[in-house]
């Protein structure tokens, strides 16, 4: 069971069985509590016959039950199967269709949805009830090299592709973050703001376990209670989008607050301003811009302190045993200034796209993972992120999709042609933005309900255009994007956002 998350979490509840593992609403789960609860799981799965290699869905918030159920999957061989609590009964159906789980779990708000898609839900009260009780052994021994969880990705393709990781890559992403950042070792304490069934929530619960560190799940970014468990708790090391430092700098209590605990500030998803840093320095903190991606374990690079007030739109130069480089399309190494695609290589990859072979290979190519992003390295080696190649709206550091939200938008009776587009949005950065094509104008409140019923409810448009023309093509024939772009450009300024 060598090098496997099973056995890191063995090791702490031998070394620190009474120190926190989990804090989530005042409930506090230790090392000691939370492998006993996950090895209970582990025995009742395979007792009802999970196979190792099996799939388990979990549809649900974030709970102690989810940490308890998806360590006791991983325990007994099972590969976590998470689904955003947002999705829509076609949703799951279309992302589970591919992973074909054994079994899948749902919290009772959610029952209905799993159920609609045509699977069984099982109540999260049965894994609710398992946190106490004798102690148990499950019979299988977990393989470092055995997939552990399938993370839906939306990319740029219509369907989310999900990302394989196995014990081996998400134990050597921990050792390598561990070994580049101190300010995250063993008992230090850390913030986690997104969902379970999201990468970064997924990622940074399991980096952070094999670490040995305490996690403060939040269930919703509410900026005067993050700025108070900042506080109170004496957070070590927290990461956000921008727009939630700026969110927490804004509150009335920011001025007076002492934050000295913070000895990591990181942020991903937009560049940081100079103002936002200039706010948080006053305070002690650095704030370091950081780049990554699912598909390569979560973050490749991060800026070091001391060059980061001083060069805030770079991302650093790669981790220990993370590389960086920015290449050409025919694979030869750019120049100091010259953009090309971003690629990547580490321990922490993924093994690849589940049941996609295709897909893989297109991602992965010598070894290296092709990000679809634009970047440039300087002289020293430090990137820059530029653009994003791939076709991606981030609202609130959650990727959308935008083929996904246009296949939606064009089975609306009367919708020719559509393109969906970023907004810029004060809350949560980008919100998307339709365009589309038709004999006459529809009647947007109904299109609107037509996407509530089929995207979660961040994918659905909050700006609806219509053209009276057909939408502006490209020599080979396909919809021009660029084109779209210029033409809407700040048009959401003047126009009403839809709800």
């Amino acid at each position: 069971m060598a090098q496997t998350l099973s056995s890191a979490l063995a090791w702490w509840a031998r070394m620190r069985p009474e120190q926190p593992a989990v804090v989530l609403g005042g409930d506090r789960l230790s090392y000691g509590e939370y492998k006993a609860w996950s090895d209970r799981v582990a025995a009742m799965l395979e007792a009802e016959g999970l196979e190792p290699g099996d799939r388990v869905a979990i549809c649900s918030t974030n709970s102690m039950a989810y940490c308890a159920l998806l360590m006791g999957i991983i325990r007994a061989g099972g590969i976590v199967n998470p689904v955003n609590f947002r999705f829509t009964p076609r949703e799951i159906r279309e992302l589970c269709e591919t992973t074909e789980p054994r079994f899948t779990f749902a919290a009772p708000e959610f029952e209905g949805n799993v159920a609609a898609a045509g699977l069984v839900p099982r109540p999260m009260a049965q894994i609710e009830a398992l946190r106490q009780g004798a102690p148990a052994s499950p019979a299988h021994d977990p393989q470092p090299d055995a997939p552990v969880v399938i993370i839906a990705t939306s990319g740029s393709t219509a369907k989310p592709k999900g990302v394989v990781f196995t014990n081996r890559s998400m134990t050597a992403y921990a050792a390598c973050w561990s070994l580049e950042e101190t300010s995250s070792s063993a008992g230090a304490r850390i913030i986690s703001l997104a969902p379970l069934n999201t990468s970064a929530g997924f990622v940074q619960l399991i980096h952070y376990i094999t670490q040995g560190c305490t996690i403060f799940m939040e269930p919703a970014f509410v900026p005067d209670a993050i700025l108070r468990l900042l506080q109170d708790e004496k957070i070590n090391c927290f990461g956000a989008v921008p727009t939630f430092f700026e969110a927490i700098a804004r509150c009335p209590g920011f001025a007076d607050a002492d934050l000295s605990s913070i000895r990591l500030a990181t942020a991903g998803g937009a560049r940081v301003s100079r103002q936002l840093l200039d706010v948080y320095k006053a305070k002690g903190i650095t704030i370091r811009q950081i780049y990554g991606q699912t598909e390569v374990g979560g973050n490749v690079t991060m800026m070091p302190e001391h060059l980061a007030m001083a060069e805030p739109e770079k991302c650093g130069w790669g981790g220990i045993f993370m590389e960086v480089r920015v290449v050409r399309p025919d694979g030869s190494d750019c120049d100091p200034g010259e953009a090309g695609e971003i690629v990547m290589r580490s321990p922490g990859m993924m093994q690849g796209y589940w049941r996609n072979p295709e897909e893989t290979a297109k991602a992965i190519r010598d070894g290296w993972l092709y990000s679809g992003d634009i970047g440039m390295l300087d002289e020293r080696g430090l990137l820059t992120f530029v653009d994003r190649m791939k076709d991606l709206i981030i609202s609130g550091g959650l990727n959308i999709s935008a083929a996904e939200v246009e296949r939606v938008v064009c089975e609306f009776p009367g919708i020719v042609e559509a393109l969906a587009i970023a907004a810029p949005d004060p809350k949560f950065g980008e919100t998307p933005f339709i365009v589309y094509h038709g004999a006459a104008e529809i009647d947007v409140a109904a299109l609107i309900t037509h996407c509530n019923a089929n995207l979660s409810n961040y994918k659905v448009p909050r700006y609806v255009a219509f053209s009276a023309d057909p939408l502006p093509r490209l020599a080979t024939g396909k919809l021009s994007k660029p084109a779209v772009r210029e033409l809407y450009a700040g048009a959401h300024e003047t126009m009403e956002r839809v709800r």
